[in-house]
């Protein structure tokens, strides 16, 4: 995005995004924010990049942003959604987009584990690579876990994330799933402070960046039926 913004403007440009997606992770809500001269016109900016992206990017809406913002630093909720294909059998075309668990998932016990994690905690223990500033503490305002089929999804929500958090979280709960964790054992891996205390980490092609929210606009997609399977 950044060669195809410098190409369109002509000068240096440096994108900030709102939310992180690790290499092989979705977005379909992603915002990014950036400088520029105001020379393009920005109601051709969108049909521009689109001309210029890769075919695994695309850009939905472009607007000017008032003075200050950042797509990062302006945000008040992000919202992923990890989506598992939960059969014996797996899924050739799902693989690209879910993570494949042929263990029978009890989502009870996952709920009930999800419930502990919710609130304000120190995520040390579900950080992959600790912030160079600003610590490991972070707000989960909401976990919802939900069986749809073949696919159990996990839809996190919270002010900021750290570094492969939410795969860390969905790597604990899956083994909880599972029957390997009992669901009363979240506090205390929280408590522990030690990434080694909770589960493996998702593999990233199940994880969606799905909305972030601003105080008077949200990047949740208009048309949610274009994703049944994160939204249905």
């Amino acid at each position: 995005m950044e060669t195809a913004l410098s190409r369109l403007f002509d000068i240096p440009v440096k994108v900030t995004a709102a939310g992180r997606t690790d290499a092989g992770v979705h977005a379909v809500g992603q915002v990014v924010s950036f400088q520029a001269h105001e020379r393009f016109p920005i109601d051709r900016l969108g049909i521009a990049l689109n001309s210029a992206l890769p075919v695994d990017l695309s850009a939905r809406d472009a607007v000017r942003a008032p003075d200050g913002f950042s797509a990062r630093l302006s945000a008040i909720e992000r919202a992923y959604t990890y989506l598992v294909w939960n059969r014996r059998e797996p899924s050739a075309p799902a693989r690209r987009w879910s993570h494949f668990d042929y263990h029978e998932l009890d989502v009870a016990a996952m709920r009930e584990g999800a419930a502990a994690l919710v609130g304000q905690h120190d995520f040390a223990s579900f950080c992959g690579v600790e912030p160079d500033y600003g610590g490991t503490v972070r707000t989960l305002h909401a976990i919802e876990i939900e069986r749809d089929g073949a696919l159990v999804r996990l839809h996190f929500r919270g002010q900021g994330f750290l570094h492969r958090m939410v795969r860390i979280a969905t790597g604990t709960l899956l083994e909880v799933g599972a029957g390997r964790r009992d669901p009363g054992e979240m506090p205390a891996i929280l408590a522990a402070l030690d990434r080694r205390a909770a589960g493996l980490t998702a593999p990233p092609q199940g994880l969606f960046l799905v909305e972030v929210r601003y105080p008077d606009f949200t990047s949740r997609p208009r048309d949610v039926r274009l994703f049944p399977a994160l939204f249905a």
